[in-house]
């Protein structure tokens, strides 16, 4: 029989940490199943969320190695979920645009991230959902001030 420490689960970061790992693991599993990972998932919401954006300052806002973000752009065109376009007045400079497949398959995703979350809030009413997120929202915001 597992155990954990009770002196663990006195520590917050510890139980975020843990319900961090487990979300987690279960949203890249319904990923996984549609052939996709987080960073997909990532970079199809910032371009629906932000619209286009030059690959270079997608990886920039993301806080994602330019070259990673390569990597994720090419298997996102690969499939047509993104177009990618040279800007006429800078060659060098390429543009990033969802398409309406790449939408679709936000949306997809976005409805398996929101059962991720119904199975894992299970135990908590509406309100405290609410006060949690709202809790989780001023420390992620306290954390990346700046950033």
């Amino acid at each position: 029989m597992e155990e954990t420490p009770p002196s663990l689960l006195a520590l917050t970061p510890y139980l975020l940490s843990r319900v961090g790992k487990t979300a987690r693991g279960r949203i890249a599993e319904r990923l996984t199943a549609r052939e996709m990972r987080l960073w997909h998932m990532t970079v199809l919401a910032a371009l629906a969320d932000f619209g286009p954006h030059a690959q270079r300052d997608l990886a920039a806002r993301l806080r994602i190695d330019p070259s990673d973000v390569v990597k994720v752009l090419d298997e996102l065109a690969a499939a047509g979920r993104v177009e990618r376009a040279r800007d006429p007045a800078d060659r060098r400079r390429v543009t990033v645009t969802i398409t309406a497949a790449g939408r679709m398959a936000l949306s997809e995703l976005t409805t398996d991230a929101s059962a991720v979350q119904e199975e894992v809030l299970a135990p908590l009413d509406e309100g405290e959902r609410a006060v949690l997120h709202s809790l989780l929202r001023r420390i992620f915001t306290h954390l990346h001030k700046g950033t």
